[in-house]
Protein backbone atom coordinates (compact mmCIF):
# COMPACT_ATOMS: atom_id res chain seq x y z
CA UNK A 1 0.00 0.00 0.00
CA UNK A 2 1.53 3.30 -1.07
CA UNK A 3 0.65 6.85 -0.27
CA UNK A 4 0.14 9.19 -3.18
CA UNK A 5 2.63 11.77 -4.41
CA UNK A 6 2.98 14.92 -2.33
CA UNK A 7 0.44 16.78 -4.41
CA UNK A 8 -2.19 14.06 -4.32
CA UNK A 9 -1.78 13.02 -0.70
CA UNK A 10 -3.43 15.14 1.99
CA UNK A 11 -2.23 14.64 5.55
CA UNK A 12 -2.51 16.77 9.19
CA UNK A 13 -1.04 18.67 10.82
CA UNK A 14 0.03 18.62 12.73
CA UNK A 15 -1.60 19.27 11.94
CA UNK A 16 -0.71 18.15 10.13
CA UNK A 17 0.15 18.43 11.37
CA UNK A 18 0.61 19.18 10.24
CA UNK A 19 -0.94 18.56 10.32
CA UNK A 20 -1.49 17.25 9.29
CA UNK A 21 0.26 18.97 12.16
CA UNK A 22 -1.25 20.95 15.13
CA UNK A 23 -4.95 24.34 24.31
CA UNK A 24 -7.05 21.30 24.03
CA UNK A 25 -10.80 21.20 23.52
CA UNK A 26 -11.33 17.88 25.29
CA UNK A 27 -9.11 15.57 27.29
CA UNK A 28 -7.68 12.58 25.42
CA UNK A 29 -7.45 9.26 27.19
CA UNK A 30 -3.94 8.01 26.53
CA UNK A 31 -4.01 4.54 28.08
CA UNK A 32 -7.36 2.92 27.50
CA UNK A 33 -10.44 2.79 25.37
CA UNK A 34 -13.04 5.21 26.66
CA UNK A 35 -16.75 4.80 25.92
CA UNK A 36 -19.20 7.61 25.32
CA UNK A 37 -22.90 6.85 25.62
CA UNK A 38 -25.11 6.84 22.54
CA UNK A 39 -28.59 5.69 21.65
CA UNK A 40 -28.35 5.51 17.87
CA UNK A 41 -27.92 2.71 15.38
CA UNK A 42 -24.12 2.65 15.25
CA UNK A 43 -21.19 2.04 17.55
CA UNK A 44 -18.02 3.63 16.23
CA UNK A 45 -14.44 3.67 17.49
CA UNK A 46 -12.04 6.58 17.20
CA UNK A 47 -8.32 5.84 17.50
CA UNK A 48 -6.43 9.10 17.94
CA UNK A 49 -2.72 9.44 17.24
CA UNK A 50 -1.37 11.96 19.72
CA UNK A 51 -2.21 14.74 22.20
CA UNK A 52 -1.35 17.90 20.30
CA UNK A 53 -3.91 20.68 20.05
CA UNK A 54 -4.97 19.36 16.66
CA UNK A 55 -5.59 15.86 18.00
CA UNK A 56 -7.46 17.13 21.06
CA UNK A 57 -9.74 19.36 19.03
CA UNK A 58 -10.27 16.65 16.43
CA UNK A 59 -11.48 14.26 19.13
CA UNK A 60 -13.67 16.92 20.72
CA UNK A 61 -15.40 17.51 17.39
CA UNK A 62 -15.94 13.78 16.81
CA UNK A 63 -17.37 13.39 20.32
CA UNK A 64 -19.73 16.34 19.80
CA UNK A 65 -20.97 15.02 16.46
CA UNK A 66 -21.44 11.53 17.92
CA UNK A 67 -23.60 12.98 20.67
CA UNK A 68 -25.60 14.93 18.10
CA UNK A 69 -26.21 11.83 15.97
CA UNK A 70 -26.76 9.44 18.88
CA UNK A 71 -23.72 7.34 17.99
CA UNK A 72 -22.10 5.21 20.68
CA UNK A 73 -18.43 6.20 20.54
CA UNK A 74 -15.32 4.54 21.94
CA UNK A 75 -12.05 6.51 21.93
CA UNK A 76 -8.42 5.53 22.43
CA UNK A 77 -5.07 7.26 21.95
CA UNK A 78 -2.00 5.67 20.40
CA UNK A 79 0.44 8.35 21.67
CA UNK A 80 2.52 8.29 18.49
CA UNK A 81 3.17 4.52 18.78
CA UNK A 82 2.30 2.41 15.68
CA UNK A 83 2.17 -0.79 17.74
CA UNK A 84 -0.29 0.77 20.15
CA UNK A 85 -2.37 1.97 17.22
CA UNK A 86 -2.79 -1.57 15.94
CA UNK A 87 -3.59 -2.79 19.46
CA UNK A 88 -6.21 -0.07 19.82
CA UNK A 89 -7.82 -1.10 16.55
CA UNK A 90 -7.86 -4.73 17.65
CA UNK A 91 -9.55 -3.62 20.88
CA UNK A 92 -12.17 -1.68 18.93
CA UNK A 93 -12.86 -4.73 16.77
CA UNK A 94 -13.28 -6.88 19.87
CA UNK A 95 -15.92 -4.42 21.09
CA UNK A 96 -18.00 -5.03 17.99
CA UNK A 97 -17.85 -1.53 16.55
CA UNK A 98 -19.42 -0.86 13.16
CA UNK A 99 -16.44 1.19 11.97
CA UNK A 100 -13.18 2.67 13.24
CA UNK A 101 -12.09 6.24 12.55
CA UNK A 102 -8.28 6.43 12.61
CA UNK A 103 -5.98 9.42 13.01
CA UNK A 104 -2.86 7.45 12.27
CA UNK A 105 0.52 8.02 13.88
CA UNK A 106 2.32 6.95 10.72
CA UNK A 107 1.03 6.15 7.26
CA UNK A 108 3.29 3.10 7.14
CA UNK A 109 1.27 1.65 10.03
CA UNK A 110 -1.97 1.75 8.07
CA UNK A 111 -1.31 -1.35 5.99
CA UNK A 112 -1.44 -3.60 9.04
CA UNK A 113 -4.33 -1.61 10.54
CA UNK A 114 -6.48 -1.91 7.44
CA UNK A 115 -5.65 -5.57 6.90
CA UNK A 116 -6.65 -6.40 10.49
CA UNK A 117 -9.92 -4.49 10.22
CA UNK A 118 -10.71 -5.91 6.78
CA UNK A 119 -10.28 -9.45 8.05
CA UNK A 120 -12.82 -8.66 10.78
CA UNK A 121 -15.17 -6.98 8.26
CA UNK A 122 -14.89 -3.66 10.12
CA UNK A 123 -14.41 -0.66 7.81
CA UNK A 124 -11.81 2.00 8.57
CA UNK A 125 -12.37 5.71 7.97
CA UNK A 126 -9.28 7.91 7.88
CA UNK A 127 -8.68 11.41 9.12
CA UNK A 128 -5.83 13.45 7.64
CA UNK A 129 -4.55 10.97 5.05
CA UNK A 130 -5.46 9.68 1.63
CA UNK A 131 -4.06 6.47 0.21
CA UNK A 132 -3.41 5.95 -3.47
CA UNK A 133 -5.69 2.92 -3.34
CA UNK A 134 -8.77 3.66 -1.22
CA UNK A 135 -10.73 0.51 -2.08
CA UNK A 136 -10.20 -1.05 1.37
CA UNK A 137 -11.05 2.17 3.20
CA UNK A 138 -14.56 3.45 3.92
CA UNK A 139 -13.57 7.09 3.37
CA UNK A 140 -11.48 9.99 4.62
CA UNK A 141 -11.75 13.51 6.03
CA UNK A 142 -8.57 15.31 5.12
CA UNK A 143 -6.68 18.59 5.21
CA UNK A 144 -4.94 19.26 1.86
CA UNK A 145 -1.55 19.83 3.47
CA UNK A 146 0.39 20.33 0.25
CA UNK A 147 -1.90 23.31 -0.37
CA UNK A 148 -1.30 24.53 3.21
CA UNK A 149 2.44 24.59 2.54
CA UNK A 150 1.93 26.26 -0.80
CA UNK A 151 -0.17 29.05 0.75
CA UNK A 152 2.56 29.79 3.29
CA UNK A 153 5.17 29.76 0.52
CA UNK A 154 3.14 32.25 -1.48
CA UNK A 155 2.97 34.52 1.56
CA UNK A 156 6.76 34.42 1.87
CA UNK A 157 7.06 35.13 -1.84
CA UNK A 158 4.80 38.16 -1.57
CA UNK A 159 6.50 39.50 1.54
CA UNK A 160 10.04 39.01 0.19
CA UNK A 161 9.08 40.97 -2.93
CA UNK A 162 11.85 39.58 -5.11
CA UNK A 163 14.68 39.94 -2.59
CA UNK A 164 17.10 37.07 -2.00
CA UNK A 165 16.20 35.54 1.36
CA UNK A 166 17.26 32.68 3.63
CA UNK A 167 14.53 30.33 4.81
CA UNK A 168 14.47 27.72 7.56
CA UNK A 169 12.01 24.85 8.01
CA UNK A 170 10.99 23.29 11.33
CA UNK A 171 9.12 20.18 10.28
CA UNK A 172 6.99 17.88 12.40
CA UNK A 173 7.84 14.21 12.88
CA UNK A 174 9.41 12.42 9.90
CA UNK A 175 6.69 10.78 7.83
CA UNK A 176 3.92 11.47 5.41
CA UNK A 177 2.08 14.28 7.22
CA UNK A 178 5.11 16.47 7.75
CA UNK A 179 6.69 15.52 4.43
CA UNK A 180 3.62 16.56 2.44
CA UNK A 181 3.25 19.82 4.34
CA UNK A 182 6.93 20.75 4.03
CA UNK A 183 7.04 19.69 0.39
CA UNK A 184 4.12 21.95 -0.40
CA UNK A 185 6.09 24.81 1.14
CA UNK A 186 9.59 24.25 -0.23
CA UNK A 187 8.45 23.31 -3.73
CA UNK A 188 6.57 26.60 -4.10
CA UNK A 189 9.19 29.04 -2.86
CA UNK A 190 10.64 31.47 -5.43
CA UNK A 191 14.12 30.95 -6.86
CA UNK A 192 15.27 33.90 -4.74
CA UNK A 193 14.50 31.98 -1.52
CA UNK A 194 17.15 29.54 -0.33
CA UNK A 195 16.25 26.87 2.24
CA UNK A 196 19.32 26.81 4.47
CA UNK A 197 18.03 24.47 7.20
CA UNK A 198 15.32 21.83 7.50
CA UNK A 199 15.01 19.93 10.79
CA UNK A 200 12.17 18.07 12.56
CA UNK A 201 10.62 19.59 15.66
CA UNK A 202 8.72 16.37 16.39
CA UNK A 203 5.50 18.34 17.02
CA UNK A 204 7.02 19.38 20.36
CA UNK A 205 7.32 23.08 21.34
CA UNK A 206 10.41 22.30 23.43
CA UNK A 207 12.09 20.44 20.58
CA UNK A 208 11.13 23.19 18.13
CA UNK A 209 12.73 25.76 20.43
CA UNK A 210 15.91 23.70 20.50
CA UNK A 211 15.90 23.39 16.71
CA UNK A 212 15.32 27.13 16.35
CA UNK A 213 18.20 27.90 18.71
CA UNK A 214 20.56 25.80 16.60
CA UNK A 215 19.16 27.24 13.38
CA UNK A 216 19.65 30.88 14.32
CA UNK A 217 23.16 30.18 15.59
CA UNK A 218 24.11 28.51 12.30
CA UNK A 219 22.24 31.01 10.15
CA UNK A 220 22.14 34.40 11.93
CA UNK A 221 20.88 36.08 8.74
CA UNK A 222 17.78 33.87 8.55
CA UNK A 223 14.84 35.84 7.13
CA UNK A 224 11.88 33.43 7.35
CA UNK A 225 11.04 30.17 9.02
CA UNK A 226 8.21 27.81 8.20
CA UNK A 227 6.99 25.84 11.24
CA UNK A 228 4.72 22.83 10.75
CA UNK A 229 2.23 23.84 13.44
CA UNK A 230 1.51 26.73 15.77
CA UNK A 231 2.41 24.91 18.99
CA UNK A 232 5.93 24.43 17.67
CA UNK A 233 5.95 27.96 16.25
CA UNK A 234 5.50 29.39 19.74
CA UNK A 235 8.39 27.27 20.96
CA UNK A 236 10.58 28.49 18.10
CA UNK A 237 9.51 32.05 18.83
CA UNK A 238 11.10 31.81 22.28
CA UNK A 239 14.44 31.06 20.66
CA UNK A 240 14.22 33.84 18.12
CA UNK A 241 13.24 36.38 20.79
CA UNK A 242 16.16 35.31 22.99
CA UNK A 243 18.50 35.78 20.03
CA UNK A 244 16.91 39.17 19.26
CA UNK A 245 16.23 37.92 15.75
CA UNK A 246 13.57 39.49 13.56
CA UNK A 247 12.99 36.28 11.57
CA UNK A 248 9.42 36.08 10.23
CA UNK A 249 7.37 32.99 11.07
CA UNK A 250 4.77 31.35 8.85
CA UNK A 251 2.85 28.38 10.18
CA UNK A 252 -0.38 26.40 10.14
CA UNK A 253 -3.52 25.61 12.20
CA UNK A 254 -5.49 28.80 12.82
CA UNK A 255 -5.99 28.37 16.56
CA UNK A 256 -7.19 31.35 18.58
CA UNK A 257 -3.71 31.86 19.98
CA UNK A 258 -2.15 31.60 16.54
CA UNK A 259 -4.57 34.10 15.02
CA UNK A 260 -3.86 36.53 17.88
CA UNK A 261 -0.15 36.17 17.14
CA UNK A 262 -0.82 37.11 13.52
CA UNK A 263 -2.86 40.14 14.62
CA UNK A 264 0.03 41.22 16.87
CA UNK A 265 2.58 40.76 14.09
CA UNK A 266 4.31 37.98 16.00
CA UNK A 267 3.65 35.59 13.11
CA UNK A 268 3.64 36.78 9.52
CA UNK A 269 0.77 34.43 8.80
CA UNK A 270 -0.88 31.09 9.44
CA UNK A 271 -3.11 28.82 7.40
CA UNK A 272 -6.43 28.06 9.10
CA UNK A 273 -7.70 24.49 8.71
CA UNK A 274 -10.19 24.03 11.56
CA UNK A 275 -9.85 20.70 13.34
CA UNK A 276 -13.49 20.97 14.37
CA UNK A 277 -14.52 20.67 10.71
CA UNK A 278 -12.20 17.75 10.00
CA UNK A 279 -13.56 15.85 13.02
CA UNK A 280 -17.22 16.65 12.47
CA UNK A 281 -16.95 15.69 8.81
CA UNK A 282 -15.27 12.41 9.74
CA UNK A 283 -18.06 11.21 12.05
CA UNK A 284 -20.84 12.54 9.82
CA UNK A 285 -19.37 10.94 6.70
CA UNK A 286 -18.76 7.63 8.46
CA UNK A 287 -22.42 7.38 9.41
CA UNK A 288 -23.64 8.40 5.97
CA UNK A 289 -21.33 5.92 4.25
CA UNK A 290 -22.42 3.12 6.59
CA UNK A 291 -26.00 4.05 5.73
CA UNK A 292 -25.11 4.12 2.03
CA UNK A 293 -26.89 7.47 2.01
CA UNK A 294 -27.50 9.10 -1.34
CA UNK A 295 -24.89 11.76 -2.05
CA UNK A 296 -22.54 10.59 0.72
CA UNK A 297 -18.98 11.64 -0.13
CA UNK A 298 -16.13 9.18 0.32
CA UNK A 299 -13.63 12.01 0.72
CA UNK A 300 -14.22 15.42 2.33
CA UNK A 301 -11.63 18.18 2.50
CA UNK A 302 -11.33 20.84 5.19
CA UNK A 303 -11.42 24.35 3.69
CA UNK A 304 -8.31 26.47 4.09
CA UNK A 305 -7.89 30.18 4.83
CA UNK A 306 -4.60 32.08 4.73
CA UNK A 307 -4.70 34.32 7.81
CA UNK A 308 -2.73 37.56 7.75
CA UNK A 309 -3.02 40.82 9.66
CA UNK A 310 -5.46 42.08 7.05
CA UNK A 311 -8.09 39.34 7.54
CA UNK A 312 -7.32 37.94 11.00
CA UNK A 313 -10.54 39.34 12.46
CA UNK A 314 -12.50 37.10 10.07
CA UNK A 315 -10.54 33.90 10.73
CA UNK A 316 -12.78 30.85 11.28
CA UNK A 317 -12.96 29.18 14.70
CA UNK A 318 -10.48 26.31 15.03
CA UNK A 319 -11.86 24.20 17.83
CA UNK A 320 -15.31 23.01 18.90
CA UNK A 321 -16.64 25.00 21.84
Amino acid sequence: MRITSRYRTAVLATAVGAGLLLSGCSKDDTDSVTPAAGDGEYTIGFVNGNNTEFHTCLQGAIEAKAKELGVELYTANSTQDPGKELSNIEDMISRGVDAVIVQTVNVDALEADIAKAKAANVPIFLTSVLLEDMKDVLGASVVPLAEVGKMDAELVTEDAAGKSVQVGVIAGAPGAASDVLVGGFTDNLPATAKVVANQPGMFSPAKAQEVAENMIQSHPDLDYVFVANEEMAFGALNAFKAAKSDVKIVTNNGTERGVEAVKAGTFLGTVSNPAQLTGANALDSTVKLLDKAKGAEKITRTPLTLVTKENADQAPAYCHE
